[in-house]
Formats: C-alpha cells, sequence, structure tokens
C-alpha cells in the first residue's frame, strides 16, 4: 500500500487508573490515526497475576473496555482508528473476548489481534536453569515467583496492523512500543532503520504518561491553564521519525519546548543507550523546536542496533509490610510525632519478644510537613501540624497486625496532640512484593500474533544485536570549577527544569538549563559527587551522570535510592516522583551577575 506522509497518533492512558475522559477527547476531537495506551507497569503486572489466580477470566485493564471500547467502539469503527493498547497485561485473550463482546453490543464489527508470548512464568524452571541473575545485584532468581514477563517490542504489533487488525492488544511490552509498532506499520519502517526506530521510541516515550508531556508535573507548573481540562497528546510523526507534538484545541495544558523536554528526560537512564527490544535509541542529540502555540517539533534522535536479548521484570514475594498514618498537632508537632511512632515501635518489639516473635525486618518513620524526606535541608522545625507515617515489614502478618492495634491507643497513652487517622481505620498488613529484572535471550521467547482465528509466530529471535557497552564514548569529565571571585549562590531552580522517576530501585533525574548560558554552570556545579551529597541521606549507592547535549542538559541515575522501589519500599515517594524538586532546591554557586539576572527573573513573575 501506500505509505502516508504523516499519520496522527494519540495516547489516552498512561498507567492503569488515568482519566477516562483523555480518550473521548482524543477519538472526538483529535483527529488521530491511531489511539495508544499503556496501562502496565511492574507492580501492575502483579496484581494482575494475582486477580488472575482467583479469576482465570481477570488479569487484565478492564478500564479498557469500560470506559474506552464500550463508550467508543461505535465512534471508531466510523473514524477508521487503529487502537493498540498493552491492557492484555497477564491475559490478553480474556481481554480480547471482553472487547469483542463490547463490539457486539454497541453493533459494530472490529477485528481484534493479541500479541502473546511475554508470560514466561510457566517456563521458570527453565530459565532457572540457564543461571539468570538480576541486572543490577547479581542475586540469583527467587524461589517463589509471582509473575515473570518479558518486555516484547514494536514489530509484532505493526505485523497485526499489518494483517488488517483495527485493536491491537498485547501483554507486557515496553511502553514505547504501542507507539513504536503503529509507526513501524504505517510508514514500513524495516529492522535495519535503526534512525528512524529510534526517532518512533522516542516520539512513543513522550507520548507514554499521557498528559505528562502536555504540561502535567511540569517544573514551572503556574504556567500550565486549565489542569481541570487537561489536553492529551497527539503525535504528528513524518516518515523519517520526527514528529510535531500538539494536543486538541480548548483543551488545558501546556506544551513548549520545556514541557516536552522534561518527558524526554522521564526515566531514560543512559540518554546514549536507552534500550528497548528493537533498538538501541541514543536521545542525546534530540532537539525540541517551537513550531506554533501548544506545538513542539522534535527530531534529533539516533538509533544503534539492537540487542539480541529482551528484559524480563520477574515479581516475587517477601513477606509482609504494613503502613499507617495519624495526624498530630500543636507546638512541636514534629518532635511529638517521631516520639509518638518510635514509642509505638518499642513497644511492639517488647510485645514481639514475650511472643517469640522475631524482630521487624524494617521500620520507616516519616513526618510528613517537617519535610522529612528532605533530611538536613528541611526548613520546618517548627511546624504545627504534621501527619506521621509509620511503616515495617516482617516475615509474619500477624506481628504487623498487633502493629496496627496499638496506633490508636497512642491517643489516649501517649504523646499530646495526637487527633486521628483520617477514617482510615485498623489498617491491614499487605504483602510486599519486589521486583527482580534480568535478561534473556530472544530466542528463548517465541512471540505469536493472534489474528481471525490464526496464530503468527514472530521471528524475534533471529535478531541479534550489536551493540556493547563499549561502543559509547567516553563521558566528558565536568567543567572547571568556577573561579573564585565575586559569585553567589542561588536555588538550582533558577536555572534549570526538572524531571524525576524510578527505575526499580534507582532514582532517575534529568535536568536541563533554562538558557544555553547556564550549561557550563550547571556542568561545573551539578555534578555526580554534589548530587550524592545532597541526597546522602536517601541513596545508599552511586550516582551516575550522563550529558545531553540537545537539550543543553544532565540526566542522574542514584543508585539504591528508594528502599526497595514500588511495592517493595516503606518510604514516602518509593517512584522517586518528587526527587526533581528536591534537586532543584540544591543551592548553586553562580557569577554575581547570573544571580542579579535570575533574581531579577524571579521578582518579575
Amino acid at each position: 500500500m501506500a505509505q502516508k506522509k504523516s499519520v496522527r497518533v494519540g495516547c489516552h492512558s498512561g498507567f492503569w487508573g488515568d482519566t477516562e475522559t483523555a480518550a473521548v477527547q482524543l477519538v472526538r476531537h483529535g483527529n488521530v490515526d491511531y489511539l495508544v495506551s499503556d496501562y502496565l507497569a511492574e507492580v501492575t503486572m502483579s496484581i494482575m497475576a494475582a486477580q488472575k489466580l482467583r479469576n482465570p477470566q481477570a488479569g487484565y485493564a478492564t478500564d479498557f473496555v469500560t470506559a474506552v471500547m464500550a463508550p467508543l467502539a461505535r465512534e471508531i469503527a466510523e473514524n477508521k482508528i487503529k487502537v493498540v493498547t498493552n491492557a492484555g497485561g497477564v491475559n490478553p485473550q480474556a481481554c480480547r473476548d471482553a472487547v469483542l463482546k463490547a463490539c457486539e453490543a454497541a453493533g459494530v464489527k472490529l477485528k481484534v489481534a493479541i500479541v502473546t508470548g511475554d508470560d514466561i512464568l510457566p517456563r521458570i524452571e527453565e530459565f532457572r536453569a540457564t543461571g539468570v541473575r538480576e541486572m543490577d545485584t547479581g542475586a540469583e532468581l527467587p524461589a517463589k515467583i509471582v509473575s515473570m514477563n518479558a518486555y516484547l517490542g514494536g514489530f509484532p504489533i505493526a505485523r497485526a496492523l499489518d494483517e488488517g487488525a483495527d485493536v491491537v492488544i498485547t501483554g507486557r511490552c515496553v511502553d514505547s512500543a504501542v507507539t513504536l509498532g503503529a509507526l513501524i506499520h504505517a510508514f514500513g519502517w524495516g529492522m535495519d532503520d535503526h534512525d528512524r526506530l529510534a526517532a518512533g521510541t522516542l516520539c512513543g516515550h513522550i507520548i507514554e504518561c499521557g498528559a505528562q508531556c502536555n504540561g502535567g508535573n511540569f517544573t514551572d507548573w503556574r504556567l500550565v491553564p486549565d489542569y481541570d481540562n487537561m489536553g492529551f497528546p497527539v503525535a504528528e510523526v513524518e516518515a523519517d521519525g520526527a514528529f510535531v507534538l500538539g494536543k486538541p484545541e480548548n483543551t488545558g495544558g501546556l506544551i513548549s519546548t520545556a514541557t516536552v523536554a522534561e518527558q524526554m528526560l522521564y526515566e531514560i537512564g543512559d540518554p546514549r543507550a536507552y534500550i528497548v527490544p528493537d533498538v538501541v535509541c541514543d536521545f542525546t542529540g534530540a532537539t525540541y523546536e517551537q513550531v506554533g502555540k501548544d506545538r513542539v517539533r522534535v527530531s534529533g534522535a539516533k538509533g544503534r542496533p539492537a540487542t539480541d536479548t529482551y528484559k524480563v521484570s520477574t515479581t516475587w514475594p517477601d513477606g509482609f509490610k504494613f503502613s499507617s498514618i495519624f495526624m498530630l498537632g500543636g507546638r512541636e508537632a514534629a518532635a511529638k510525632g517521631r516520639h509518638s511512632a518510635e514509642s509505638i515501635i518499642k513497644k511492639t518489639r517488647r510485645l514481639f519478644a514475650e511472643k517469640n516473635m522475631a524482630d521487624y525486618r524494617d521500620v520507616s518513620i516519616e513526618v510528613i510537613g517537617s519535610e522529612a524526606t528532605y533530611g538536613p535541608h528541611s526548613r520546618t522545625a517548627d511546624a504545627r501540624e504534621v501527619v506521621v507515617k509509620i511503616a515495617a515489614k516482617h516475615d509474619q502478618k500477624e506481628a504487623l497486625s498487633l502493629l496496627g492495634r496499638e496506633i490508636a491507643p497512642m491517643s489516649t497513652g501517649g504523646v499530646v496532640g495526637m487527633a486521628g487517622s483520617f477514617g482510615a481505620g485498623r489498617v491491614s498488613p499487605s504483602p510486599v512484593i519486589r521486583m527482580f529484572s534480568c535478561l534473556v535471550p530472544k530466542s528463548m521467547v517465541p512471540v505469536t500474533v493472534e489474528v481471525d482465528g490464526r496464530a503468527i509466530p514472530m521471528q524475534e529471535g533471529a535478531r541479534s544485536g550489536g551493540f556493547t557497552a563499549a561502543s559509547l564514548p567516553i563521558e566528558r569529565p565536568p567543567a572547571p570549577p568556577l573561579p573564585a571571585g565575586d559569585t553567589a549562590t542561588v536555588p538550582l531552580i533558577a536555572l534549570a527544569y526538572g524531571r524525576s522517576g524510578d527505575k526499580g530501585d534507582n532514582a532517575n533525574i534529568g535536568i536541563f538549563a533554562r538558557k544555553p548560558e547556564y550549561e557550563p554552570i550547571l556542568d561545573s556545579e551539578v555534578t555526580e559527587e554534589a548530587v550524592a551529597k545532597y541526597f546522602a541521606h536517601r541513596i545508599n549507592g552511586k550516582v551516575t551522570r550522563w550529558r545531553l547535549p540537545g537539550i543543553k542538559g544532565f540526566n542522574f541515575l542514584l543508585r539504591q535510592a528508594l528502599g526497595g522501589g514500588g511495592m517493595a519500599s516503606l518510604k514516602a515517594d518509593p517512584l522517586a516522583k518528587a526527587f526533581a524538586q528536591m534537586l532543584l532546591d540544591m543551592p548553586v554557586r553562580v557569577p554575581t551577575a547570573v544571580a542579579r539576572e535570575v533574581g531579577a527573573a524571579q521578582k518579575a513573575a
């Protein structure tokens, strides 16, 4: 078929639980050719796996059926919109069946395909025998596994679309693959079109979190209008992979070079080697150009040959955890709150000993409102109302239930000012679900596209990669310190934008200069050592920094920063969503002329 010069791709969901208004907005007002969505995270997969164990017909994102296909199937069919989603979770077959029922109820007939092969849990012992190891720690595969899924790529999705599918449902794939697969199909890209595949991956990465690229989570949040009517992203993509990001008219949000570049930095690790199944991407030279109101053109991504392995995300149970909160007010609220929580832990430890129970495996006490997450950088020593979060891990559920019973009595037999737990009642312990990430050969993971009752095998295993870390350029050392002389200190936010997120137990923070002339200051002042020192109270591992010349920025990976990350963590902000905001408060030394400039800009704002 003749290839289009450009296609429009809209993303309506960045996670399982995103707003139900987005799909309606894009279908009715986005003029999209493809409607894509990302529902899955590592924690989501474990939740879905548990659901499927209880009910063989569960284990997928039901929202996709009830909030998207059921109400919009007729309009999707009339407008010839192709739909691509990973809502299949751990049960793409059941999701497909539910979609077909929804279409039947709507009186429309759509061809629904599924991509399977990512769920390799039934073959756990086969992979265990190969000696797979955790990517960061080198640990062995745990004995008991809840879920085990390979991150698949875009070519199986493209094949389903090539076969005439109107709706493509996958299990676990990389978040950007739902977009990349549509683009591979639309433009006929091949496996050796590395730069185009990297550009398509960048497009998918920018829009995969829904409104987050449209001003959601933006550093300069006051500039963003109408959060109540947030616009969702529509990427107009050209055949070479360059694209213009926009949104439907008369919607809220803000699309600027800064909002889009922030999203590019989200959870990318090494920007020279953002690895997906189809290509190894280099985003360091990507550039952003404002080409109209709420329209930004993105180009410049480069690609290298793909690897011959899939990343596999495995989740496993590791005891139980408990978390509860209570409010405490009055003078010295923070000190009283911490003393109350410490007293509860001290008492329950004594009760454990009396009952021959083991001690806690871990305890976390955080006084929210005293800037507990900021550690030594806190500025609220005199807070008069706080929320105390007390969390703990234990191998026995009964021990944590005992902890839960001992919190309320502190309201009458503890420190003055305890004001209740917001009607939460007595909280029940929950399982700790930990993540184990490893690599497995593509040749060991057969992938199948099912459409029209046919099973079409995909030869993913034949794709051997050419990428090695040794092929990457050596990172330049930081610029020399500012010369002695007239300098002043300003918060980093005066010079830079920032965005953060999690990579397992690691925090990813990206920053880039508000003006090109600020980049040398960031280079010399915001070093690995400076960031490690600033977050010393939060991290147990090393800090690594990479440059992004295209946006005059830097990306940081803070290892062992999240208390295990995700559902395994007891800490506030286990997904590192606020880490960039914390870093942007770091004092940075600048020439006095720059200090005067940013000071004047702040007063004007």
